[in-house]
């Protein structure tokens, strides 16, 4: 299975928020959606990723209330990208050998979605019990 089968199943939304945004604006934004991670646009550019482990780590280095810290001061602008004809597997080692669980996905340079490790997982389980019900059907036919 490939990534462009995950977004197959769960669609592509991707949503973003700007340097200069407050944390304020992240943390309603990201309970808004459930979600993980917003990916920081300049301009149509990507310029980095913000996630709940950032936005923890600034909270713990810095005590300034989220209202007058920026996105900018706390994002991780170096990105880990994929494309989407990654296989699971390679999206998975990726995934756990940076130690992240939210990665951009490209299509030539362009922001076309964002796979988290969740996706992964409920992508994976879904190949497996499908895999489990055609071996079963098989067994008994």
């Amino acid at each position: 299975m490939q990534l462009r089968d995950v977004f197959e199943l769960n669609g592509k939304r991707v949503q973003t928020c700007a340097p200069q945004d407050t944390l304020q604006h992240v943390v309603e934004k990201l309970v808004h959606h459930n979600i993980g991670s917003l990916i920081v646009m300049d301009n149509e550019q990507m310029v980095g990723i913000i996630t709940e482990r950032d936005i923890l780590k600034c909270a713990a280095a810095n005590h300034d209330s989220f209202r007058t810290k920026f996105v900018q001061e706390c994002m991780t602008s170096h990105v880990k990208t994929i494309t989407a004809d990654v296989s699971l597997t390679d999206v998975m080692g990726l995934m756990t050998e940076h130690r992240i669980r939210h990665l951009p996905v490209l299509n030539n340079g362009e922001l076309t979605g964002v796979v988290s490790i969740g996706d992964i997982v409920k992508a994976q389980h879904h190949e497996l019990t499908q895999e489990n019900h055609f071996l079963k059907s098989y067994i008994q036919s």
